[in-house]
């Protein structure tokens, strides 16, 4: 992880697990010479760490976790009302993270995606793709009429694209 830990202010990354894979990792090999770590470049850099916990303290205040779990029911409904719309193949979504799946269009891999990306682009919507899957990931700070915007607007794409 690493955007999120700050705010992308100042560069720092971190890895989290659970005990569980941490112990898998380390000890695959020989004892002490497997090291569960991130970093180098930046590691605990004072200015990053300080913008972390600054960050930190503003997703408590502001309770952004909370609002998260809260809108993941509107996000995933918005986001599988999608699968009646055209060209749809698969969806997929984890709290407020969704991957759309379109169908390929025969010889040209990425191309409705691509096509889709420039409507919603060309509406004031920002959609990610990779290949034939458009990727949402909103910021914690969204709100219900956002997502709803979102996805109102990538329907309509999806409605106009070949």
């Amino acid at each position: 992880m690493a955007k999120a830990i700050n705010n992308a202010a100042v560069p720092l990354g971190a890895v989290a697990a659970s005990r569980l894979v941490h112990d898998a990792v380390v000890n695959a090999g020989a004892e002490n010479a497997i090291e569960f770590f991130h970093g180098y470049t930046y590691t605990a850099h004072p200015a990053a760490v300080a913008a972390a916990i600054a960050t930190f303290d503003i997703y408590k205040r502001d309770r952004l976790f909370n609002r998260a779990r809260e809108l993941s029911g509107v996000f995933e409904d918005a986001a599988h009302e999608l699968r009646a719309s055209p060209h749809v193949k698969d969806i997929r979504n984890l709290g407020l993270v969704a991957g759309i799946e379109l169908e390929s269009r025969p010889g040209a891999v990425g191309a409705r995606a691509h096509e889709v990306f420039l409507k919603c682009f060309e509406a004031g919507v920002l959609v990610r793709y990779t290949g034939d899957i458009l990727a949402f990931s909103p910021p914690l700070t969204i709100d219900e009429e956002k997502i709803t915007q979102i996805f109102s607007t990538v329907r309509d794409a999806l409605r106009s694209v070949a």
